[in-house]
């Protein structure tokens, strides 16, 4: 297949990601579960994962290397690949991904044991595993979190990842899109770039903490219920982790996949089958 088809494919794919809804379902034993969802809600509160979520970016950051990258991308500086091959950065950010379900999964069986109470320490890992799992996916693209704008990408990816409904997977890809405009506009006149910028703030585009731990908050606890009973925690504990990084290894590649096609001109910045953002008059007359 040749690369400009390969591209088109992968448009198509993105636009499809779009459109799925998220893999999180409510149980249908609600009623059954709601005294363990209480439970591990008090072993790990919403407070403590904005509190991992704080500490752990900068880790998450540090921990993504990029030695590997460079050597099997064949390039001496990362944001080479930024210009260099979809398809190359593609099966980079696929490796990246398996490595992380297979470590996810392997950690969960082992928290499994311990029950509710090994949530204490699964929780933590599986978000700042999640977090450098998406740190590590952009490397393979070229991107390398330098600035604010990048790390709310991030974050953003995750609140993707981690949405408990259409709507809220909705709102966070437009707020994908919106970065994506800011960055690829980033060389015109200063005054767009400030009103840009405005937009969003005006808009809450940019993820906040406090609601990505409370949309995780749920999330999580949605996926770790069967995991906090005796002798099958184990056993779910691995798929659990597993499911939760698959859902954001997507979220990351497809996040990535389309600025790299964006920045390319691959695509145009107002976007793939994707909420427009405001027009530059619209932005500039509220000054």
């Amino acid at each position: 297949m040749n690369p400009e088809n390969y591209e088109k494919e992968q448009i198509q794919a993105i636009a499809k990601w779009k459109e799925e809804k998220p893999s999180v379902v409510k149980t249908a034993f609600g009623f059954v579960f709601y005294p363990i969802s209480v439970s591990i809600q008090s072993v790990l509160p919403r407070s403590a994962i904005r509190g991992v979520l704080e500490g752990t970016s900068t880790a998450a950051k540090w921990l993504a290397d990029e030695g590997d990258l460079r050597r099997k991308g064949e390039v001496s500086e990362i944001g080479e690949l930024r210009t260099k091959d979809l398809r190359l950065s593609d099966q980079l950010a696929n490796e990246v991904h398996n490595w992380a379900i297979s470590l996810a999964s392997a950690e969960g069986v082992g928290s499994g044991f311990l029950g509710i109470y090994g949530l204490a320490v699964d929780i933590p890992f599986i978000i700042t595993l999640a977090l450098r799992t998406i740190h590590k996916i952009g490397l393979c693209y070229g991107y390398q979190t330098k600035d604010e704008k990048g790390r709310n990408f991030v974050l953003t990816l995750l609140s993707v990842a981690g949405a408990n409904t259409y709507n809220e997977k909705a709102e966070a890809i437009k707020i994908l899109r919106a970065i994506d405009i800011m960055i690829a506009k980033q060389t015109i006149k200063t005054v767009y770039e400030k009103a840009v910028q405005r937009q969003l703030s005006k808009e809450t585009v940019l993820i906040g903490l406090e609601k990505l731990s409370n949309q995780l908050g749920i999330n999580i606890t949605e996926r770790k219920i069967l995991q906090t009973i005796p002798v099958i925690g184990a056993a779910v504990g691995g798929s659990v982790n597993g499911w939760f990084l698959n859902d954001v290894g997507w979220a990351a590649r497809r996040g990535y996949q389309e600025r790299w096609l964006i920045e390319n001109n691959r695509i145009p910045a107002t976007g793939v089958s994707d909420v427009e953002g405001p027009s530059e008059n619209q932005l500039i007359s509220e000054d």
